[in-house]
């Protein structure tokens, strides 16, 4: 089964700029979705971005776009997570998970996703 791991959070200030890294381990045959999603205090879970290391455009939300990149180093099979000009709304826990891509679904949905990580804290101060 497909494991993933977190790491990068940090504290920085707001304008600044933070690499988040998530360790994919495990194999899997199947086409596989791999996502970012951030649960800030007292608030729910929200996706962030989503790579397809098997094919697929990345998906940004609209409240990241044109400032979070994700990526996928192949030689290291991390999906990173760029985040720049960083504002404090962006305080929170960032959580990968990865799953499984149903066949003829342009995505996962949230219950495809069977494998989460702890989570990584980002606090970002104005």
């Amino acid at each position: 089964q497909v494991q993933v791991k977190e790491s990068g959070g940090d504290s920085v200030r707001a304008g600044g700029s933070l690499t988040l890294s998530c360790a994919v381990s495990g194999a899997t045959s199947s086409p596989t979705c791999v996502s970012w999603f951030r649960q800030a205090p007292g608030k729910g879970r929200s996706q962030v971005a989503t790579f397809y290391p098997g094919g697929g455009l990345p998906w940004n939300s609209d409240s990241v776009r044109g400032r979070f990149t994700i990526t996928h180093n192949n030689a290291k099979n991390t999906v990173n997570l760029q985040m720049n000009d960083l504002t404090p709304e962006d305080t929170a826990v960032y959580l990968c998970a990865a799953g499984v891509w149903p066949r003829g679904l342009a995505t996962c949905g949230i219950d495809d996703y069977k494998s989460w990580g702890q989570g990584t804290q980002v606090t970002v101060s104005s």
